[in-house]
């Protein structure tokens, strides 16, 4: 459900939007928020709610893992998009999941015309990172409906 106004969009957000993303600013384009819903010192599974404003999106990126990894995103407020490379963009809706195999190059982020937020979970695995590559060119974006 498309989301404007970042009053109805906050009442959405069931999981809050926590505190401006700056220490992962520079792999978005526009502003993303993050607030984790579990602590790494306490659990071996890193939940997190991500927010992102109107036209927010991550740049390419890819999860690395020798055995298991990858990435899973459960849509809660807001619409968005992902989009895995060489594949049509996919909608994301309250209630949609997204399972993300390691080494699958992908991005999600905002519609241009609405708020988006998602629980982003890190799937254990072994020899797991996180490789950041270019962003998302603005021309290929703006052509999503």
């Amino acid at each position: 459900m498309k989301t404007q106004d970042r009053q109805t969009f906050d009442k959405e957000n069931v999981f809050g939007l926590g505190q401006e993303n700056s220490a992962y600013a520079q792999y978005f384009i526009g502003t993303s928020y993050l607030n984790p819903l579990t602590d790494p010192a306490q659990s071996s599974v890193f939940l997190a709610n991500v927010t992102f404003e109107p036209g927010c999106r991550n740049n390419w990126h890819i999860h690395h893992a020798a055995a298991g990894g990858g990435q899973i995103l459960i849509c809660t407020a807001g619409s968005g998009w992902y989009q895995e490379e060489g594949k049509a963009p996919v909608s994301l809706e309250p209630g949609t999941v997204i399972v993300i195999p390691p080494e699958v190059k992908h991005w999600h982020g905002a519609k241009a015309d609405s708020w988006f937020s998602h629980i982003a979970m890190e799937v254990p695995g072994t020899e797991t990172s996180n490789e950041w590559l270019e962003p998302v060119d603005d021309e290929a974006y703006g052509k999503l409906e």
